[in-house]
């Protein structure tokens, strides 16, 4: 018993001294927005994503603050602006925001690949992606990678054209399939996992993407790269918690690795230009 507290103390102590260590580590003054891509409503990355931004804060000494859009076209606006210190963006969002703001990819989610979904209502009677020919297919938004580009691309490669509806956001999707408001609708496998099981279960899936690099977590070229180490590190101190390791399930993260520019190379060589009239308008 007596070396089992022995023990005890001694993990607590070495938490608290890495603690420490982050929090003196900080490498920047004042609060650090981080942008999150609203795959969800703004109300439901709030409640997933504040709780963990607050562990970290108190592991780095770094004050992060939780910030998304209404939209994900409002997002990419807000990212061609340079709003965001820290933003979670997607692959293609990377590639793009990269070369137009600057933004430097410094880690992504562990054991990830992207891919992209179809689904249609569980008692839908379309099973394939040839029965969507000419009907409407609701997607979360224009440059949305994986729930958009690459689906309607490869529709469109396989001869089946159909009737875009942009809806805000992958659970919107989900919804407007769900409620049979639309017939099919594109998506990701992690949003389509976290989405209320009641609506899930009402949904199948009829075609899956090839697997792409996932999201990247960048930051800003006026931000200094040991600001991206302490937040990836301090999401692996906080992840160490049974409590952080709840609230990293809780976003459907099972970590953060480091990652580098040339990761997102697969996007280039893609060569897609759904953004270009975003980058081409006047900076307001």
């Amino acid at each position: 018993m007596h070396s089992r507290l022995q023990l005890r103390h001694f993990i607590a102590l070495c938490a608290t001294l890495f603690a420490s260590a982050l929090h003196a580590a900080c490498p920047v003054e004042g609060t650090v927005t981080v942008g999150i891509v609203p795959q969800q409503s703004a109300s439901e990355l709030a409640q997933s994503w504040i709780p963990l931004l607050k562990d970290m804060s108190g592991a780095t000494g770094c004050e992060f603050r939780f910030a998304t859009a209404p939209t994900i076209t409002e997002f990419e606006k807000r990212l061609a602006r340079g709003e965001y210190a820290i933003a979670y963006m997607n692959p293609y969002h990377y590639v793009v925001f990269h070369q137009s703001a600057g933004y430097q990819a410094f880690a992504r989610e562990k054991d990830r690949k992207l891919r992209g979904l179809l689904v249609v209502r569980s008692d839908s009677t379309v099973n394939s992606v040839q029965e969507l020919d000419g009907r409407e297919v609701a997607f979360p938004s224009p440059a949305a990678f994986a729930a958009t580009v690459i689906p309607l691309a490869e529709l469109k490669k396989g001869g089946v054209i159909v009737k875009p509806r942009f809806v805000a956001s992958h659970d919107s999707v989900y919804l407007n399939v769900s409620r049979g408001l639309v017939p099919a609708g594109g998506g990701i496998e992690r949003t389509l996992e976290a989405i209320d099981a009641d609506v899930r279960d009402r949904l199948k899936v009829i075609w899956r993407s090839a697997e792409y690099p996932p999201h990247a977590f960048a930051r800003l070229p006026g931000a200094p790269e040991a600001l991206g180490r302490s937040f990836l590190e301090g999401v692996q101190a906080v992840a160490a918690t049974p409590q952080g390791a709840a609230l990293l399930k809780q976003i459907g993260f099972k970590g953060l690795v480091p990652a580098q520019d040339r990761d997102w190379d697969p996007i280039r060589a893609l060569d897609i230009r759904v953004l270009d009239a975003l980058l081409a308008e006047p900076a307001r």
